[in-house]
């Protein structure tokens, strides 16, 4: 990685850090979904409201970088994974009472959100003029490779709890309930490593001033409803995915584990092909497509038990859930029509940053009434409220008009 990164900058402090800090993440992630369902007792309701505990550091992070935007982005990334720490530890420590995990849960996320920006503005600091495509890559491919090492783990030790015993209906509380304070105390040592390894991190680099604030133009105002309807799609699958499969299909954490890991295995190798789709199609024609099979991915998500046998239905719906994972880097288009109608690149990141905080807006909330339209009208409304999204956000792509370059 020499010829990317420059010389005497903390690239490989920055670098070791996020590895360890995905490896916890990994293990985190792998469980916590069925520690919610198996030992906290949360339902489609209260899954809602975790959820929406845990998006709403996404909204505040534009208040906190504007308090603190007289700090480096090292001393950013540093608090960030202070805060992501204590997180994780509360979540390894306090009993499973809803409230008490829920804190702990939107403590680690109010870390992670301030992180995740400050590693792609220290990756470009570090990186050598021209490379940071290549940075911002290599640094992509090692978070990955974290989170895979923690999925792995967690795969491994909920098999052999189980008698690797993989498929629906395999989930047993009683032999899971052991583990997973194991796990997120192990989840909770690589953040401490991780912070120790952030520590090393010397320099002032600046913090990216287009995060602190939002921006508004009108030219951009199609930009803006497209992140809420993919937010709003985005959310009911990040969800309530998995959640589907814990409580109606009683899969267990080695079975999420593996889902997981496949979704980011194919999120991985298909990232680059899904780019230069993009490219040579034009972005208006994949906003429109993406979506379109998003349609076929909900229905059979809501409705493969009414069609297929329980054990078929939960290999369908495993098999959607990752297809809905490779469909969702579609989302890469409209940062490219961002891009094409910007007038400069300031421009472009402001409006993008704008983006994502409109995108967090919707998904709190539709986090909140995905619960209820689950709990009271069932599972089959949820996904169709999701593919009714989507084919909102394919009739709005439609009405883009092309710009004088590729699109």
């Amino acid at each position: 990685m020499n010829p990317v990164f420059k010389e005497g900058t903390s690239y490989k402090a920055l670098f070791l850090s996020l590895l360890l800090s995905a490896i916890g993440f990994g293990l985190y992630k792998g469980v916590v979904d069925n520690y919610l369902a198996e030992i906290v007792r949360v339902n489609e309701v209260d899954r809602g409201v975790t959820e929406f505990f845990r998006e709403l550091p996404g909204l505040l992070l534009v208040v906190l970088l504007a308090v603190f935007y007289r700090f480096s982005a090292e001393k950013m990334y540093k608090m960030g994974l202070v805060i992501m720490f204590a997180g994780m530890t509360a979540q390894a420590l306090v009993s499973p009472v809803k409230a008490l995990v829920i804190a702990a849960i939107f403590f680690y996320s109010l870390g992670e959100h301030i992180q995740l920006g400050m590693k792609n503005t220290l990756s470009l600091e570090y990186s050598r003029d021209g490379r940071g495509g290549q940075a911002l890559g290599y640094q992509n491919a090692i978070y990955q490779i974290g989170n895979l090492l923690g999925y792995a783990a967690v795969i491994i030790l909920f098999a052999l709890a189980a008698g690797a015993s993989f498929g629906s209906g395999t989930a047993d509380a009683s032999q899971a309930a052991p583990l997973y304070r194991p796990v997120f105390v192990a989840a909770a040592i690589f953040m401490a490593m991780a912070m120790a390894a952030a520590f090393m991190l010397r320099g002032q680099s600046d913090t990216d001033k287009s995060k602190s604030r939002f921006y508004f133009r009108s030219k951009f105002r199609k930009y803006y409803m497209l992140e809420v309807f993919y937010g709003a799609r985005k959310q009911v699958f990040f969800t309530f995915g998995p959640y589907v499969l814990i409580l109606f299909y009683k899969a267990d954490a080695a079975v999420i584990s593996l889902l997981f890991s496949i979704s980011a295995v194919a999120c991985f190798l298909l990232a680059p092909l899904v780019g230069k789709l993009i490219d040579r199609v034009g972005y208006k024609a994949v906003m429109i497509a993406d979506t379109l099979i998003l349609v076929i991915v909900c229905f059979f998500y809501g409705f493969a038990h009414h069609i297929f046998p329980p054990h078929v239905a939960f290999v369908v719906c495993c098999v959607n859930y990752v297809l809905d994972s490779v469909i969702s880097l579609a989302s890469m288009a409209s940062n490219v029509y961002v891009q094409d109608i910007s007038d400069s690149r300031e421009e472009m990141r402001a409006t993008i940053s704008t983006g994502i905080s409109v995108n967090h807006l919707i998904t709190i909330f539709i986090a909140l009434l995905g619960g209820w339209i689950w709990k009271v009208l069932g599972i089959e409304t949820l996904f169709v409220l999701s593919a009714v999204l989507g084919l909102c956000n394919s009739a709005y792509a439609a009405t883009i008009k092309v710009s004088g370059k590729k699109a």
